[in-house]
């Protein structure tokens, strides 16, 4: 039996039409309003007819990897699938850095594709690639269109794949004679996909089982993973879970958003960058409860040693996430929007029957270590701008509804640190992939979204110099995004683990853009050129009023050079491969636990 679909448009009469015209006229009917993408020869039917559509908008970019970001962009602030679209062969592979990113962090996207003619493929004709097979590995699934007569089929089922259960990015790769052919549209068809299932009711016993678990724990943790934005679950039915069990919560990367960062029983991040208190708290816990959270390496660093103690309780939708890092002792498959309320109901009804465990020593002994180890940074000796610093004074500016917005590295860990999150799907980053690049397209995306919320990119001078031709697309399509640049003139990242692990051997982290440097490229001529504004911010005493020009403009983009230390390091840090339990707080201390 196959799914309806919940995008259902009033049955309009059969027409005859090309492929090419029945594949706008799908993307109009699922209610697809934007799209991102770039054309060439294999996808050039598609482009005719979308010239007269009235109902989507289509964004041209610079380059087809920024088409992907922005898709993802646009999803992660609608919870809808970001479409892209783009011709064949190089077109094509441009895109599969952004199918990658989608899929490590669950995004829904949907590539559409142009493909050379279908007796051509398979014999390397001008512009062809395997896209179906270059990108299998990271895709949900995908779809080669050959006929016409499927084109509207495979478009309707790919973006029903892309945005239920676990979602993700799928691949609709359509061939040049699909979108010249004729084929009769009849509007939306009915879903079929015999193999595809989601879960159902979450089991009600597990349901029972972790709220016993929990109930009896000394030392609970609460894991909160990015699956929580996904599931689009409900602010306030998270914190009435939350609340009601109370014990400390950490969030990981893609999750930052989803309590609020001054909640009390919020810890921050764990793993490799994360806060002493949520790493340690993790360590000495008797109970994990994961909610849409992968125990990713980042977290667990040295997976023998981490949380030895904690009985797991493993929440995910995808039932092969469940016990794949770390063996669940309660494993829930569900949909989080449904798990949540109905954990919440499972744990009161265990407490009013048996009671619980009073977690208030445990409560103590974590606000201890907060309190000996907070989150701070230590001043290098350069006289420049300290990276940690110029975050906290964008935070404190930045109205509360802002969508913030990072590339990879540290200036993404020091964002994570000391941005303050209030609401959820506000912060947008490439986690599982590591995106060099994402940051500005996914910026546009979220705009293009959201026009009248304020999008701020954080991003770093190696990450921006990889996409930030986009800001012509930004600027000629009225898409007013601000970047702050953190310029340490290096890869920072990199740069910190030589300074850690290779003696101080820079090799190749140089990037000559800041400090008593050439300035190659000099980014506030560069964004000046691209028709944005260029500002740059050397000194600590113009942070803020450098900030406040760039928030008054809302015309153009706006892009800050702030010239930074490179020898500002991201602390606290578990080293690869090391035990959680030797988390560092700051180069060469590790914090202290009281014995048990």
């Amino acid at each position: 039996m196959g799914h309806r679909t919940d995008h259902h448009a009033p049955a309009a009469p059969s027409q005859e039409m090309t492929g090419a015209q029945a594949l706008v006229r799908v993307l109009e009917d699922l209610g697809v309003t934007d799209i991102f993408g770039m054309p060439g020869g294999a996808i050039l039917p598609f482009y005719d007819p979308l010239l007269a559509s009235t109902r989507i908008r289509h964004v041209l970019v610079r380059h087809e990897q920024g088409a992907g970001h922005a898709a993802e962009g646009y999803a992660m602030v609608t919870g809808r699938p970001g479409v892209c679209v783009a011709t064949s062969g190089p077109g094509a592979t441009n895109l599969i850095t952004a199918i990658g990113d989608a899929h490590m962090d669950s995004v829904p996207m949907l590539a559409v594709t142009g493909q050379v003619g279908a007796r051509a493929i398979g014999t390397d004709a001008f512009q062809e690639a395997d896209i179906i097979g270059a990108t299998m590995p990271f895709v949900k699934h995908s779809f080669l269109v050959t006929s016409p007569d499927d084109v509207a089929q495979a478009v309707t089922e790919a973006f029903y794949i892309a945005s239920t259960g676990r979602p993700g990015p799928v691949l609709v790769d359509v061939t040049k004679d699909a979108q010249v052919g004729t084929t009769t549209y009849r509007g939306l068809p009915e879903v079929d996909l015999p193999g595809y299932h989601l879960p159902g009711r979450p089991n009600a016993r597990r349901l029972a089982q972790a709220a016993e678990v929990l109930a009896a724990a000394e030392r609970p943790v609460l894991y909160l993973g990015g699956g929580l934005n996904r599931a689009q679950v409900d602010p306030a039915e998270l914190l009435a879970l939350v609340e009601l069990i109370g014990a400390p919560c950490t969030t990981t990367l893609t999750a930052l958003d989803v309590l609020p960062s001054d909640h009390p029983l919020n810890m921050g991040m764990p793993g490799m960058h994360g806060t002493v208190t949520a790493v340690g708290a993790l360590q000495r816990s008797d109970v994990i409860v994961s909610l849409g959270a992968r125990f990713d390496d980042r977290v667990t660093g040295h997976l023998d040693t981490f949380a030895r103690r904690a009985a797991i309780v493993h929440v995910d939708i995808d039932p092969a996430e469940i016990s794949k890092v770390r063996a669940a002792d309660v494993p829930i498959v569900g949909d989080l929007a449904d798990v949540v309320p109905a954990l919440t109901r499972a744990f009161r009804e265990q407490v009013a029957a048996e009671g619980r465990q009073d977690i208030s020593g445990w409560l103590q002994e974590v606000e201890r270590v907060r309190a000996t180890y907070p989150t701070e940074w230590t001043d290098t000796d350069d006289g420049l701008l300290q990276p940690q610093e110029v975050i906290t004074h964008l935070d404190r500016a930045a109205p509360e509804d802002t969508v913030w917005v990072t590339g990879v590295g540290q200036h993404q860990m020091w964002a994570a640190h000391f941005l303050h999150f209030h609401r959820p799907h506000s912060w947008l980053t490439s986690a599982g992939a590591g995106t060099m690049g994402y940051g500005v397209p996914a910026a546009m995306g979220a705009k293009v979204a959201l026009p009248q919320r304020p999008v701020w990119l954080i991003d770093g001078d190696g990450c921006f110099q990889m996409t930030n031709q986009e800001l012509a697309t930004c600027t000629l399509n009225e898409i007013p995004i601000k970047v702050a640049v953190i310029n340490n003139s290096s890869l920072g990242m990199v740069r910190q683990w030589q300074t850690l692990f290779y003696g101080q051997r820079y090799s190749n982290t140089d990037l000559h853009t800041g400090a008593g440097t050439q300035r190659v490229p000099d980014f506030v001529t560069m964004a000046q050129a691209y028709g944005a504004v260029g500002l740059r911010c050397e000194r600590l005493e113009d942070v803020d009023d450098v900030i406040a020009r760039a928030n008054a403009i809302n015309d153009r983009p706006v892009v800050i050079d702030f010239i930074c230390s490179a020898d500002a390091q991201v602390w606290p840090m578990v080293a690869a491969g090391v035990s959680n339990d030797d988390i560092q707080h700051a180069r060469g201390m590790s914090p202290v636990w009281e014995e048990e």
